[in-house]
């Protein structure tokens, strides 16, 4: 039982106002109030940043509380424990004895230990002949029991920071990959510097977030980014808008399993595309016919934004880009209209979007852009991005830096070795049997 009186520290350790006002805190226990030890314990951890205490002075307070022999603090049980120094060490896990002062210090501070000092110093128990205890000299844990409460109203304050906290930086998590995912799209999409900026700009907001930020530094972080993303979301609708205004209505059907009605909504777009370049295919055709030069007799139809653009026969194209054949409705292409026709019907299928499409045909002619999309076709399972390496061929035709001739030429010597290695198995095969 607690004496009820005010004590005093031993030696030289001074009074303060801090352990004057736990004592007299101590005093206002309710009646027969109990407490589990160890589940107010876990309050504390819970707690501790409110309390100023850390994991070693809690540490002492474990091995406090483990001396006391009931799980329910109760004032009737006594609330004073008086282990040694040799003992609290022991259970302490072999921490030093200035260690373990120096944390008790701080838990007489924090206002969690009440010290209640024998004439000497010493701590020990006096017991009456039945065994009881009359009277203990130790370490009081009656603040603990009186501020019970509080600590679990500061431990649940705490929780509900802590899971703020964690939904704050979910939610700027979710907007970090939603921002970074769209940019990526948007660079695929369409060629400007201004998304690098954006990125830029992205990347300064999240570089900016401290390693250990206030919950009211994260939520201006997200405002800031949920902002951010608004305006992205916004300018790929305002884009996808346009395109769809400008696109062909019969688009928007591309996903129909109906190859007749796809074949001719994508013609009537080809009408559109040939309507510029149509002087220029029949003159291309003419020449194929006679075996001259195409190069020669379109030299003055080749589009203004790369004249060094070289046209081949269709057979070439064909040779190297067999693969496009079977997107023809009538499974063979004969002339560069049947390609042109094939190359739209693929360009879909590839996911290249119309405005990168258009793009392509002003800058290397209507027959070129069919080139390169049967090239890229044909090298499908190496190009992750069918409309962004198409954009990246017509930024480099438009700068005079890309030939289709290469490509061409190398997809041709790719299916002639292939060719003959396979003629060399079947001989091997015909040899060994």
């Amino acid at each position: 039982m607690e004496s009820g009186l005010v004590t005093t520290p031993f030696g030289r350790r001074p009074m303060t106002l801090g352990m004057l006002a736990s004592q007299v805190s101590s005093k206002n226990i309710k009646t027969n109030k109990t407490v589990d030890k160890w589940k107010l314990y876990r309050a504390l951890c819970e707690a501790k940043p409110m309390l100023a205490i850390n994991d070693r002075a809690l540490a002492v307070l474990n091995a406090l509380l483990s001396f006391y022999p009931k799980n329910e603090l109760a004032e009737e049980h006594g609330l004073v424990v008086f282990p040694s120094n040799d003992q609290l060490s022991l259970r302490s896990h072999g921490m030093a004895e200035q260690t373990i002062r120096r944390h008790i210090a701080t838990l007489v501070d924090a206002g969690l230990l009440i010290r209640r000092d024998s004439p000497n110093g010493k701590r020990y128990a006096r017991r009456d002949r039945s065994g009881d205890i009359n009277e203990a000299f130790g370490f009081s844990l009656a603040p603990l029991l009186a501020r019970a409460d509080e600590i679990e109203h500061l431990a649940a304050e705490v929780t509900a920071r802590k899971l703020h906290i964690q939904s704050l930086r979910e939610r700027i998590s979710l907007c970090r990959r939603d921002i970074t995912k769209l940019i990526d799209f948007a660079r695929q999409e369409d060629a400007d510097d201004r998304w690098e900026q954006v990125y830029d700009h992205f990347r300064g907001m999240i570089d900016g977030i401290p390693r250990s930020p206030t919950s009211l530094h994260l939520q201006t972080i997200l405002e800031r980014l949920t902002v951010l993303r608004e305006k992205i979301v916004k300018q790929l609708e305002t884009r996808i808008k346009t395109e769809e205004t400008s696109a062909n209505p019969y688009q928007n059907e591309r996903h129909i399993q109906n190859t007749e009605s796809e074949s001719i909504s994508e013609s009537e777009q080809l009408e559109i595309v040939e309507t510029e370049t149509a002087k220029t295919t029949t003159e291309r055709e003419e020449c194929l016919e006679t075996s001259s030069p195409l190069a020669e007799c379109t030299q003055a139809q080749q589009p203004e934004q790369q004249p060094d653009l070289k046209a081949f026969p269709l057979s070439l194209v064909l040779k190297a880009c067999p693969d496009i054949s079977a997107y023809h409705r009538a499974g063979a292409i004969e002339t560069w209209r049947d390609l042109m026709i094939a190359a739209i019907t693929v360009r879909t299928m590839l996911g290249i979007s119309p405005s990168a499409y258009q793009d392509a045909c002003t800058a290397m002619g209507a027959e070129g852009a069919a080139v390169a999309v049967a090239c890229i076709l044909e090298r499908g399972a190496s190009i992750n991005s069918a409309g962004g390496y198409l954009r990246d061929l017509t930024a480099r035709a438009r700068r005079g830096e890309f030939s289709l001739g290469p490509m061409l030429m190398a997809l041709v010597r790719q299916h002639m070795q292939a060719h003959h290695a396979d003629q060399t198995r079947s001989y091997a095969t015909l040899a060994r049997g």
